[in-house]
């Protein structure tokens, strides 16, 4: 599995899944019409897909790719801690809501009174601990799994609600909670670690089991509404592309993704699919929702027109020139010397190579909102 000089690629690919940068606070955008008032808050949990700046908020080490532009000149004009140009999708749900962007939840004097948002990059659905045991301590860097990322909501509890009465879980019935993407990093250890797939196949009961015991976790704080997202196609990105470039590597003759990464995706979604059905059939007072990261980018290569996109093989826009067609070189990521951002980011689905550009963050996040990209659409019908 493990290419040539595979030490210092894993080392390259775990840097570039640290990455990430803050220097603005939360900016409050114009209000839609589409929703407004339909939650009184947005509470989002995850990693590098949806940090909007908690691994930094203490200071921006300068050796951090996304410290620097271009990360965030599509909307925001300098880094804020997203991994991609601009927007995420858990900032076009908050303003579909007329919701202020979701602050950090280690953001000093920031308010939290409609939401907050405690992905953090890197973060595993499992704890680091499971890692250590499996001896992938050292391809782990886990700044904040999933039950630590609950346990920040409940020690941000007292500023928000009265936890002594029912006020909180009111509350909480109003709110939008967003669980995820979840995965993606769990799964990056064994393979960053030069394992084969079937060790990362091994870990997917655990995760999957992970991240269900999480969405019950916040059903027991009071959540109603909550979504959930499966892991994207990992066998069509830049990052794994350059990475296994054995020529026996089976890749899809119409998207050019590696085919077994793919299957690996289609799997862990679909059991995340059933562990939900049963957590349905367990709260029925509760609406669960299966938010689709794997459709869409699948369709962003299929069918880039119906999107904006050039129509190419899985390019990063954002990157250098390296191993294959992919616009990504370990030793010149996105953001650090002899890299640079493509003219028009609109026009490409991936932005650095693992992460999305703000352009098609935003046709997932109205796929979750009013659909298709998911099994219900987050905007119900009046």
């Amino acid at each position: 599995m493990a290419t040539a000089h595979a030490p210092q690629r894993r080392r390259g690919v775990l840097l570039l899944l640290l990455v990430a940068a803050a220097r603005g606070g939360a900016a409050r955008p114009p209000a839609s019409a589409a929703a407004p008032g339909r939650y009184r808050a947005v509470f989002n949990f995850g990693d590098s897909l949806v940090d909007a700046g908690n691994l930094v908020t203490d200071g921006i080490p300068d050796y951090l790719a996304t410290a620097r532009l271009p990360y965030g000149q599509t909307y925001f004009g300098y880094p804020t801690g997203r991994c991609s140009d601009g927007r995420l999708v858990v900032d076009f749900i908050a303003q579909e809501f007329g919701l202020p962007f979701l602050p950090p939840s280690k953001a000093k004097n920031a308010s939290f009174a409609q939401g907050a948002n405690f992905a953090i990059t890197g973060a595993t659905a499992l704890d680091t601990e499971f890692f250590q045991k499996r001896g992938l301590g050292k391809t782990v860097w886990n700044s904040g799994s999933l039950f630590t990322q609950i346990q920040w909501l409940r020690d941000l509890k007292p500023s928000l609600c009265n936890s002594e009465i029912p006020e909180c879980k009111e509350f909480f019935a109003k709110c939008l909670f967003i669980v995820g993407e979840f995965g993606g990093n769990d799964y990056n250890a064994p393979l960053f670690a030069g394992k084969d797939l079937k060790e990362a196949y091994k870990l997917m009961p655990h995760v999957i089991q992970g991240i269900s015991d999480g969405v019950e976790q916040l059903i027991a704080e009071g959540a109603k509404d909550l979504i959930v997202p499966g892991v994207m196609p990992l066998g069509c990105f830049p990052v794994y592309l350059t990475m296994y470039t054995d020529p026996k590597e089976g890749h899809g003759s119409r998207t050019g993704c590696l085919k077994r990464f793919n299957t690996f995706s289609w799997v862990h979604n679909a059991m995340l699919k059933r562990a939900l059905e049963k957590l349905c059939a367990k709260h029925p007072g509760a609406r669960i929702m299966y938010g689709d990261y794997f459709t869409p980018v699948i369709q962003f290569i299929l069918q880039p027109e119906k999107f904006g996109f050039y129509k190419q093989l899985p390019r990063a826009c954002c990157g250098a020139p390296g191993r294959g067609p992919y616009n990504f070189n370990l030793t010149a990521k996105c953001g650090e010397p002899g890299a640079s951002a493509c003219a028009d980011p609109t026009s490409h689905w991936s932005w650095d190579g693992i992460h999305l550009t703000e352009a098609a963050y935003g046709h997932i996040a109205r796929g979750w909102l009013h659909g298709p990209f998911g099994d219900q659409p987050i905007v119900q019908s009046s």
